[in-house]
């Protein structure tokens, strides 16, 4: 009996180390963090199903669960779920990168900064919103996009992309001209069509570069925004580019799937899911060829409480919301590349923050 047990443990111990990543048990110099606001099994099931039963998720080797209720309530907002993931504690819902007494925390964001890494955030939506603006600034409520980019100014972040741009040069609380502020502490502004943006020489350009899409919040994807994929793949590359091989984080956000969810709206949601999967493509493809990065999807919550009901075939799906606001539901955590054997499990969604904090060996003191 006790050497059929210890035949078990060693054939479980090779069956682990086939399955585990070859470069898993090392660290990654970069960490690509995806997240799909919003986005919970049910809506990643929908968009695999209705894309011919094939997502670039399916390429990830790892996958846990993470706990995602806030400080206030069981059903977290991307406020509190984006300031978890940035900063490693519970707070109330509507907090940006501050704990439950308002108090401003170290984002990691601004630790890998610190440390001499690059970093970058690109979102769907503006970049004062929730999720980004959780990683780069500090608020008591995420509706103060006007001071929230304040922050985002003076966080050093290398690349910004975006909308939100009217938060930076048509400002009501003041009158500073943050697109003036940007430019003199060395940004390059863009404002170029995604077209022309794909063509910027990054070796003849400054160290950072902030590309504001529109005005205010950008349109869906199927009204015709187009720029999150190239944004994100060129993102990507300006950061291999200026940071010179001492690493880089960076946070890319599916914003809109959250927004179709709080629609009802399943042929929206449908489309930035297959919009977000064609990111992680550019992630992962990213990671496969350099072999040191690590690439984390996650979601903040799930919106919408979707459900994929009987009478459902792959081509024709019959889904239901169950509500237009979000719900409580575990949230699914994909890993691949070197660190990614620590997201396995199921776990808060705070040790998403110290996970990345371990991998990337940022040993400084938080505030």
């Amino acid at each position: 009996m006790r050497l059929l047990f210890i035949s078990t443990l060693f054939l479980i111990s090779c069956n682990t180390n086939k399955i585990v990543p070859e470069n898993s048990l090392q660290k990654p110099k970069n960490i690509i963090l995806l997240i799909g606001d919003g986005m919970g099994l049910a809506q990643i099931t929908a968009g695999l199903y209705s894309n011919n039963n094939f997502l670039n998720i399916e390429r990830f080797q790892i996958i846990g669960l993470h706990k995602n209720y806030s400080f206030d309530n069981l059903v977290t907002d991307s406020a509190a779920g984006a300031t978890a993931f940035s900063c490693g504690v519970k707070t109330y819902n509507g907090a940006i990168g501050v704990d439950s007494d308002t108090i401003s925390l170290k984002t990691i964001l601004e630790e890998a900064s610190e440390q001499g890494l690059k970093t970058g955030l690109v979102a769907s939506s503006s970049i004062t919103h929730a999720t980004p603006a959780s990683f780069a600034a500090h608020n008591k409520s995420r509706s103060n996009y006007e001071e929230i980019s304040i922050d985002m100014v003076d966080s050093g972040t290398d690349i910004m992309i975006g909308g939100g741009k009217n938060y930076f040069n048509k400002r009501t609380i003041d009158n500073r001209d943050l697109y003036a502020e940007l430019k003199s502490s060395g940004y390059t502004i863009s404002d170029y069509s995604i077209q022309d943006f794909q063509n910027v020489d990054f070796n003849n350009i400054g160290d950072k570069f902030v590309y504001l899409t529109a005005d205010g919040e950008p349109t869906s994807f199927d009204k015709g925004r187009k720029y999150l994929v190239p944004a994100s793949e060129r993102a990507i590359e300006f950061l291999n580019t200026k940071s010179k091989g001492k690493g880089f984080f960076m946070m890319i956000e599916g914003s809109q799937i959250d927004w179709a969810g709080h629609d009802n709206d399943f042929e929206f949601m449908i489309s930035e899911m297959k919009e977000f999967d064609q990111v992680v493509k550019v992630a992962l493809d990213y990671a496969e060829k350099d072999g040191n990065t690590l690439v984390i999807m996650t979601a903040d919550h799930e919106t919408g409480g979707l459900s994929i009901n009987t009478g459902s075939e792959l081509d024709s799906l019959v889904a239901k919301f169950t509500t237009t606001s979000h719900t409580a539901v575990m949230i699914p955590v994909f890993a691949y590349g070197p660190g990614a054997e620590s997201f396995s499990g199921i776990y808060e969604n705070t040790a998403i923050y110290s996970k990345m904090r371990k991998a990337l060996r940022l040993d400084i003191e938080k505030n």
